[in-house]
């Protein structure tokens, strides 16, 4: 039998980690009626045969890591176009966390506690990015840079732990209704 690689592991140690059991319970209560109304909402759909929530997450990271290229190598005359792209990544972000919320929502066991991990560490990316906007909208555009940054390291972390879901467990999969 092969040996788990480092990232299976982590996933499974998030898997089966108390505290992310805690994580789980707490966004359960503080998103229930939410989630409910989520999962009877056009995001949960299985129209087509998979979940919609990872297409969805294309476009909040392509307009945040775009941010941060821009960020890095466009100077000081791609700070509209940074601001503009960390702005709609912001706006992609809602319907994205809502059609995985709905998804987490039918989740157990091991599977939704890495939901809930993958799910707080997007809430904290679309925190970070929303202050990146707030600070670039302010004039402050170092600022903006500096949270973009931390926003793509973080949304990269819960990106692994969703892509474990997703393409590993098969969490994304529908079945289409008859």
């Amino acid at each position: 039998m092969a040996s788990e690689s480092l990232p299976q592991r982590v996933a499974r140690a998030v898997g089966d980690s108390p505290v992310s059991e805690r994580v789980a319970r707490a966004q359960a209560a503080a998103y229930g009626p939410l989630i409910e109304w989520m999962r009877r909402s056009p995001l949960h759909t299985d129209v087509l045969g998979h979940s919609l929530h990872p297409s969805l997450t294309d476009v909040t990271t392509g307009c945040w890591l775009s941010t941060s290229l821009l960020d890095l190598t466009g100077g000081s005359g791609s700070r509209r176009g940074a601001t503009l792209l960390a702005g709609f990544g912001v706006l992609a972000s809602l319907p994205t966390a809502f059609a995985g919320a709905a998804d987490w929502a039918e989740l157990s066991g091991e599977e939704r506690r890495i939901g809930a991990v993958h799910g707080l560490g997007a809430d904290t990316a679309i925190m970070l990015f929303a202050g990146s906007l707030v600070a670039r909208l302010r004039g402050n555009h170092r600022a903006g840079t500096r949270l973009a940054l931390a926003g793509n390291l973080v949304i990269a972390g819960a990106g692994f732990l969703g892509g474990h879901l997703a393409l590993n467990r098969g969490t994304a999969r529908r079945a289409p209704a008859d």
